[in-house]
This record gives structure tokens, C-alpha cells and sequence, in this order.
């Protein structure tokens, strides 16, 4: 049977120990049965390029277009697609699950995660020259929501390509083209 979590009032006089609703270990169990695509999100930084694995984005508008990415609040990623106002969204192909894993490690460099990625400059942005599809965005906005910030771009450039997407889901990397088994279970997108 599944176990239920709901808020519950407080008490008169009780004191609140944590945010009202269900404690975080439910609702990361909840995220984790969302299906996603994993995607890199890249922006040139001070000392080059810099990029985060993300699967929260989606599509909020075609138009105009705007994409929507939660990125990490604290990383390095978020602070320079701040600064530059322009970012990348490059898609995964499904056997780019190490890279995947490498961009989702916080403690990589740059310069690890960026090492043997086929890179161009597109308005700004690094793209991967062999990614599924990729989108280059100008921040519209940035609103921070609790240890994560929703950043809204619009899309002035986009490219894509044909294969299948690496896809995250019940916190594993997965392909549409196999039986549904994982093909990893490492490194959490951000």
C-alpha cells in the first residue's frame, strides 16, 4: 500500500520545525517517477565555458518562445547565465549518459566536464555540436523558489537533430529504445 503524506495544522502554541506539507522525503519520491529529457544547460563564463546537468525544463511558451530551466541555486552555472543573460539548452542523445553524469557531479571543473565535448559558440553560448537538439536562450527572467532558481529564456536559436533522448526517470538514466531498463544509476541531474 502506498504510504500517504498530508499536511497537518499545527497544534496551539506548536512551533513550526519545517515548511508546512509533506516532509522533502515524499516529495522526492513523487519527483522522482517524472519522466524527463536531460539536457546541459552552458554559458560562457569569466574563465570560459561553464554547464550543469539539468531535467527540470520545459517548454512555457511558443509565443514567443520561452523555455523554462531550474537551475541549482549556489552554482557556478546559475551565477554566470546571471551575468552573461544568455544561455545554452543542449539535449542528450541517449548514449551520452557519462556526460551526463560528469556535467551532474559538483565537484567536476569546467574544465573536466567541457573535456572532449565538440563545442561552437552560437550568439554567445557553447552548444555540443554532436547533442540530440539545442537551443540558444536570453534570460527574460530569473525568480528563485526555494534551493532552486527558475530561469525563463527565449529562444533565438535552435537546432535539431534525429535519434532518441537520454531520459531521467525513478532517479536513473533511461532510453526509449531499450526495455525500460536503466542505463545507469549515477549522478542526479540538478
Amino acid at each position: 500500500m502506498a504510504d500517504l503524506a498530508l499536511a497537518r495544522p499545527l497544534e496551539p502554541g506548536e512551533q513550526l520545525r519545517d515548511e508546512p506539507g509533506p516532509d522533502t522525503e515524499h516529495c522526492l519520491r513523487l519527483y522522482a517517477k517524472l519522466a524527463s529529457g536531460v539536457t546541459v544547460v552552458t554559458t560562457q563564463g569569466g574563465g570560459g565555458p561553464t554547464g550543469m546537468t539539468v531535467s527540470s525544463l520545459t517548454s512555457l511558451s511558443a509565443r514567443p518562445p520561452l523555455l523554462l530551466a531550474c537551475l541549482r541555486n549556489g552554482s557556478r552555472t546559475l551565477v554566470e547565465v546571471r551575468s552573461q543573460g544568455v544561455f545554452a539548452v543542449n539535449l542528450l542523445r541517449e548514449n551520452q549518459r557519462p556526460r551526463a553524469a560528469r556535467f551532474a557531479d559538483p565537484a567536476a571543473s569546467s574544465a573536466e566536464r567541457f573535456r572532449e565535448v565538440p563545442l561552437r559558440s552560437v550568439l554567445g553560448a557553447p552548444v555540443f555540436g554532436d547533442a540530440l537538439g539545442w537551443s540558444v536562450c536570453l534570460v527574460e527572467d530569473i525568480r528563485r523558489y526555494g534551493d532552486h532558481s527558475a530561469v525563463v529564456g527565449r529562444v533565438a536559436a535552435v537546432q535539431v537533430a534525429s535519434g532518441h533522448p537520454l531520459l531521467w526517470h525513478d532517479r536513473g538514466f533511461r532510453s526509449l529504445s531499450g526495455a525500460g531498463e536503466p542505463t545507469a544509476r549515477e549522478g542526479a541531474p540538478r
